[in-house]
């Protein structure tokens, strides 16, 4: 057997081709059999890439600047798409819901997670730096289980989910630039606390302010440009459009905002407001695309990790996540959703609270705090580790469990099969039929079937072969008819 030692990871090495492939194999292998047992996937790459560290298998990756670029490229990838996915009529219902708890949620996490850490003796500003470092519902983790466990939730509640934790990662990277800087820069530090709270008030107003409206303008500003010039190979109009979200990303950290932000509402514009002509052939590229983002991320960050240094902190990573998930997250959902007349039920309020989720967010904030010379970033980069793997095993891991014990969840009606067809969305829905012995009771042709007006069968499946139809074709039951409901002139 190599070892992996020999091999040192660079962007100019030969081996590194070898290296990602061997690794992002093994990823898809783990993934598919964590499906099979229930394990989020996202925890698997976790424990693979520490699995192939330095302290166990040898592999050296040290390059914590490429690490956090690399982290940074792929969670913007990953919020742009969770972007694309949000509709604007699925979250218009729950939209001040989310954004609260994406907001103030993530100040009342980081407020009382840092009271808590304090007792342990570590100084104050430190201790609401990991509060910061942890408050974010990763989006990445929570999108991935959610899809994963094929989790269907009442209440509206997977649109709000999805639109709190695409936007707290954002909020709580903010929070930690905002700690960061007063840790860092002795003058801030040297000022009377109103100053300071001054100060911290309005970095948090230009790092939202203008990802919000750096995001706004890429949005908005790209809708004529992007239906122009899409082309008819959808690969290239959905790089054309990740362009776009890189540009946004970029423009508003050229500004001193939030590109992670900024990214995610220009997604949120585009997806709702631009007209794509291969619509889902576009999104499943973007699907294949998060998930090798999420692979690479993660692994990534496990390599960086160091099993060794991690015994003694296990307990107080473990009483942390325990803290969190039992006190932290469920005060600030209940906290958050007073104000609301038309709120949550109880039992809805519950699952909220258990979708704390943490992942390679944290880890990755985490590291920022490494590579800025932050004092105990590198202890508190193993706690947070240990705090992700945790939360991922603990709530990952029962989420549907949770789910129907809190009778959250409802039987979705079967997917489409659309034979790979797409129509434009003005000619009205496709849907799908079994033909059954009842349908053909008085007459086996299609045309015998008397369909209502407006509907039209467009294609025929009958034992793996595709038909075109027409009014006399025999029908058999099992046939797979595809139709299309819209507006009649007859």
């Amino acid at each position: 057997m190599i070892p992996l030692s020999i091999f040192s990871v660079s962007i100019l090495s030969e081996n590194l081709l070898l290296l990602v492939s061997v690794l992002v194999f093994a990823g898809v292998l783990v993934a598919k059999v964590g499906s099979k047992l229930g394990t989020p996937s996202l925890l698997l790459f976790l424990i693979l890439g520490m699995l192939a560290g330095p302290d166990i298998l040898g592999l050296h990756f040290d390059d914590l600047h490429l690490a956090e670029s690399v982290g940074h490229f792929a969670m913007s990838v990953i919020l742009f798409t969770a972007g694309m996915e949000t509709s604007f009529d699925e979250t218009k219902p729950v939209f001040w819901k989310g954004v609260v708890l994406a907001s103030v949620g993530v100040i009342l996490t980081v407020a009382i997670t840092g009271s808590f850490l304090y007792l342990t003796g570590v100084p104050l500003v430190v201790c609401f730096l990991v509060a910061a470092i942890l408050s974010s519902t990763d989006s990445a983790s929570v999108f991935s289980v959610l899809r994963e466990k094929k989790v269907h939730l009442k209440e509206n509640l997977a649109p709000m989910l999805e639109l709190e934790s695409g936007s707290n990662d954002p909020m709580a990277m903010t929070l930690v630039v905002i700690l960061v800087k007063f840790i860092t820069d002795e003058t801030l530090m040297q000022k009377g606390p109103w100053e300071i709270a001054g100060a911290g008030i309005l970095m948090l107003i230009l790092q939202i302010g203008v990802g919000v409206g750096v995001g706004s303008l890429v949005g908005y500003g790209s809708k004529w440009l992007l239906e122009k010039l899409q082309s008819s190979n959808f690969a290239l109009t959905a790089i054309m459009i990740m362009s776009v979200a890189f540009f946004a990303n970029g423009m508003a950290q050229l500004l001193d905002g939030n590109g992670l932000l900024a990214t995610y509402v220009a997604g949120i514009i585009i997806g709702n407001k631009v007209t794509l002509i291969n619509r889902k052939d576009i999104f499943k590229f973007y699907d294949g695309i998060t998930w090798m983002m999420q692979l690479v991320m993660f692994m990534v960050l496990g390599l960086l990790a160091h099993p060794k240094q991690m015994p003694q902190l296990i307990i107080p990573a473990l009483v942390s996540c325990i803290f969190m998930m039992l006190v932290t997250r469920p005060l600030s959902v209940f906290l958050c959703m007073l104000p609301f007349k038309n709120g949550l039920s109880f039992r809805a309020k519950a699952f909220v609270s258990w979708v704390g989720l943490k992942g390679a967010g944290p880890i990755l904030f985490a590291l920022y705090a490494i590579v800025h010379s932050v004092d105990y970033a590198e202890e508190n980069f193993s706690f947070v580790f240990l705090f992700a793997l945790f939360s991922l095993l603990l709530q990952g891991g029962s989420l549907g469990w949770m789910a129907k014990k809190l009778h959250m969840t409802y039987e979705q009606d079967p997917e489409v099969e659309t034979f790979g067809m797409e129509v434009p969305e003005e000619m009205g829905d496709m849907r799908d039929h079994i033909v059954t012995e009842d349908d053909i009771a008085n007459g086996k042709t299609l045309r015998e079937l008397q369909l209502p007006h407006g509907i039209r069968v467009m294609m025929v499946r009958r034992d793996g072969r595709f038909l075109v139809p027409h009014g006399s074709m025999q029908l058999f039951a099992g046939d797979h008819l595809l139709i299309i409901m819209g507006e009649s002139d007859d």
